[in-house]
């Protein structure tokens, strides 16, 4: 039906007045029946004449609602065919869709740029997993990784040639020509030191940790998991208490599924506990997909190798001068703080913190989820909490008694 607009807007307006009087009507009815039933008997039939007077109005109203509805009907359900009409016209194959993006000046930054992965990964005292396709740098970043992060450093790389990790004693770079027998070994041999240092630990507290600090880089994981019976254990069990005992890991592989790494139906130990760095197109595909920032995947492609994803967070660090000469390998300048020893209690809250995603602790909630803390006071707890604050290890929250504290 064609309307002229002023036809249109006089009918939507008689459609609203009439559906506004019949609900008024009924509601003018029923008050009058229930004022009614208090009244006397002289009263009663006026009261009962005017209710069915109103109830007839409203009825009438009704149906001046019902037909302008019908009448309405036809012009939107028109509207709505001209709408789609007009889309299907506008993505048709021989239509040019139109994407605006926001220009990427050259000095552009992202707000949340980190320039040192090395002080971030030790602030979260998380193992790292890191994902990257031939060509993106993974090695490169893990030997500068290895050399910096601290601790006795042991290789599982079955495709290391013999300059790949020259500073490193060589009996602790392990599989090279394929040796992947001895890889599943060595693996084995590191539960073992897992299950002594809990042993070790128990009996004697932190102090056995000095001096035992090692940071274990397990190059192509997805390959070590094909070819080692002990790999998928392996990460399983040192993913998730290696860090209290300072048994770090560092995974290698091209894709970050749970799968890739050992963690099939355990993707939450894979977030969990695993700093994730994302290289070359990797990155790029997660800023744009899963942080749907356009922006930022522009920056990332056009920064190539030296820009890359820590967890959500961009990262940029050049790489391109930083090798090997003899044994002393030649880091860039980039200062990080010192590794620094935590106590159990420490270590607790910590991984309190993990389990809760960033979310404020309290020393009550310790008190009642953590068995550690049953005999120590909510004072103790702040004081903990400020102690780690002043590490560079989360950040406390409020003051006094409502002192909290997060990751």
């Amino acid at each position: 039906m064609d309307l002229h607009p002023s036809q249109l807007q006089q009918y939507l307006t008689m459609h609203w007045r009439a559906k506004f009087a019949s609900w008024g009507c009924l509601v003018v009815a029923i008050a009058l029946l229930s004022l009614g039933a208090t009244q006397s008997r002289k009263i009663k039939p006026w009261l009962f004449g005017c209710s069915v007077g109103a109830l007839c109005l409203g009825v009438s109203q009704r149906t001046t609602v019902k037909q302008l509805g019908e009448i309405l009907k036809d012009t939107d359900e028109a509207s709505r065919l001209n709408f789609k009409a007009w889309i299907s016209q506008q993505t048709a194959p021989n239509q040019q869709l139109s994407i605006t993006v926001p220009a990427l000046t050259a000095d552009w930054q992202p707000e949340n740029l980190i320039n040192n992965p090395i002080e971030y990964i030790q602030k979260k005292q998380k193992h790292v997993a890191l994902v990257g396709g031939t060509g993106d740098g993974k090695s490169t970043f893990t030997q500068y990784l290895s050399s910096k992060i601290g601790g006795s450093v042991v290789v599982y790389d079955s495709d290391s040639k013999p300059d790949d990790w020259a500073w490193l004693d060589q009996l602790n770079v392990i599989g090279r020509k394929g040796d992947f027998a001895a890889i599943n070994q060595a693996m084995g041999d590191d539960l073992k030191v897992l299950q002594e240092l809990v042993q070790l630990r128990g009996d004697r507290g932190d102090s056995v940790l000095s001096g035992r600090e090692r940071f274990l880089i397990a190059e192509e994981f997805p390959i070590l998991v094909d070819e080692c019976d002990n790999a998928a254990t392996w990460i399983k069990r040192l993913a998730k208490r290696g860090r209290r005992y300072k048994q770090f890991i560092c995974c290698l592989a091209q894709n970050d599924t749970a799968e890739n790494f050992g963690l099939a139906g355990d993707k939450e130990t894979l977030y969990s506990c695993f700093v994730l760095v994302r290289l070359g197109s990797f990155g790029v595909s997660y800023a744009k997909t899963k942080l749907k920032d356009e922006r930022l995947s522009q920056w990332l492609k056009l920064g190539g190798k030296k820009r890359f994803m820590v967890d959500d967070m961009p990262c940029e660090l050049d790489l391109s001068g930083w090798g090997v000469v003899s044994t002393s390998p030649q880091l860039p300048q980039v200062t990080e703080p010192t590794p620094q020893l935590l106590n159990e209690f420490e270590q607790a809250i910590i991984d309190a913190g993990d389990r809760l995603q960033g979310e404020i602790i309290k020393a009550r909630y310790l008190q009642q989820n953590v068995r550690l803390f049953g005999n120590i006071t909510a004072d103790e707890i702040r004081i903990l909490f400020q102690v780690l604050a002043d590490k560079g290890i989360g950040e406390t929250v409020g003051e006094g008694d409502r002192l909290g504290w997060r990751l």
